[in-house]
């Protein structure tokens, strides 16, 4: 049996099947490229569902790791550290807003969005208690607790975990009429990520953006914005809300923020939103620890340099060329995205999603499947124009045989 079977065999055993992996087995990684453990070298051209934006192994970031290491990782929220009133002040002036609650996963962050939403309505709009209502859309993907779930459509994410948790009403992603009348005097928020990427990167019509943006301004409705995986230069700007030149009330961040070192998570919002807070109503025994805002302030400086926010648009305006030629050949039916981030449906003739991802596998290029016919392309941001059209010749390969 090959290292890579036996591994897999192992951990098929010992491990709950929540996820299927592609049989691969990483071994090592660098930039833009991963190694197996039988030495194979693959172009990773998902980056960890945008968690490494700024590539495997990068440098910066893991300086910044190992230095912090050797001072203190963890103390706890109950003493204060070094690290964090820089974190909470340098990403609030990134996000353009006051404060920061840092948490650790994108689903906790999406939870404590929700808590902060309830809380300012009851507390701040005057919402009657237990009234609360959250408007969020069709096709969404926050995360998998038992809260997020409940507003999901999505019946692999949502099956067999009721009862629901209350409070939510879903629209259809995209439609202005719908959401203009979801909302109502006890809606306290609209949450919304900018371009749904688990629903296959859907990018929303011009304009939608800016509609929520001024409904939700109108009706004094928070709008929160998930750029958990849109969001710290995946579509080329640093916000993907900034397509529109809309600025939500409420950024969750998550994902590049750790830079695919340490998972690091937060939600951005103002003094008035977050100052909801007492001490006890809220809380996280790692969220916001000195190693996870070493890093973080690390990805920050490099972000304030803008090179990644360019490198997502020169190299996203090529990506998108290439892809839109493959349009109407035969093999794929459509391309949507933004950046260096694209959704592409296959025609199912063709195979699956699932087995186009093996094929490309088999030739040394990873990428990701999602409901059914669709495959996700998001590489590093710090991936060569010739490694970028090297993964695009195999996916033209793979589509014609």
């Amino acid at each position: 049996m090959s290292n890579t079977a036996a591994a897999i065999a192992t951990a098929e055993t010992h491990s709950a099947h929540n996820y299927h992996p592609l049989p691969v087995v990483v071994a090592s990684a660098d930039g833009a490229w991963m190694t197996d453990v039988e030495g194979r070298r693959y172009l990773d051209m998902l980056a960890g569902y945008s968690a490494l934006n700024f590539g495997h192994g990068n440098r910066r970031l893991i300086d910044a790791a190992k230095a912090q290491l050797e001072r203190v990782t963890l103390t706890s929220r109950a003493f204060h550290h070094d690290r964090f009133a820089d974190f909470c002040t340098q990403l609030a002036e990134l996000c353009g807003m006051e404060m920061v609650l840092p948490m650790n996963t994108g689903a906790e962050a999406v939870e404590t969005a929700v808590k902060t939403a309830r809380k300012w309505g009851y507390k701040i709009k005057g919402v009657p208690d237990g009234q609360a209502k959250i408007v969020v859309a069709a096709d969404n993907f926050h995360g998998r607790t038992t809260t997020i779930v409940s507003f999901s459509t999505d019946p692999e994410a949502r099956a067999d975990f009721g009862p629901y948790t209350p409070g939510f009403q879903v629209v259809p992603y995209g439609d202005v009429d719908a959401l203009d009348a979801a909302v109502d005097e006890n809606t306290v928020a609209v949450l919304l990520e900018p371009i749904q990427g688990e629903a296959g990167v859907l990018v929303p019509p011009p304009g939608y953006l800016s509609f929520v943006r001024e409904l939700t301004r109108v009706r004094n409705v928070l709008f929160i914005a998930d750029e958990i995986q849109s969001g710290l230069g995946r579509t080329g700007k640093t916000f993907a809300c900034e397509h529109e030149d809309v600025v939500p009330d409420m950024y969750v961040l998550g994902k590049a923020l750790g830079g695919g070192v340490v998972p690091v998570s937060a939600v951005v919002s103002s003094a008035e939103v977050l100052g909801v807070f007492r001490p006890g109503e809220h809380g996280s025994t790692f969220g916001g620890n000195p190693l996870a805002c070493a890093v973080a302030l690390e990805v920050i400086a490099m972000l304030r340099s803008g090179e990644y926010q360019q490198r997502a648009t020169e190299l996203g305006d090529h990506l998108h060329h290439e892809l839109g030629l493959l349009v109407g050949g035969g093999a794929v039916e459509a391309v949507r995205g933004r950046g260096l981030w694209a959704g592409i449906d296959i025609t199912p003739s063709r195979g699956t999603g699932r087995q186009i991802s093996e094929r490309l596998m088999d030739r040394g290029v990873l990428v990701k499947d999602t409901h059914g016919s669709t495959i996700r392309i998001a590489p590093p941001l710090v991936i060569s124009k010739e490694d970028l059209d090297w993964g695009l010749d195999q996916l033209r390969d793979v589509l014609a045989d």
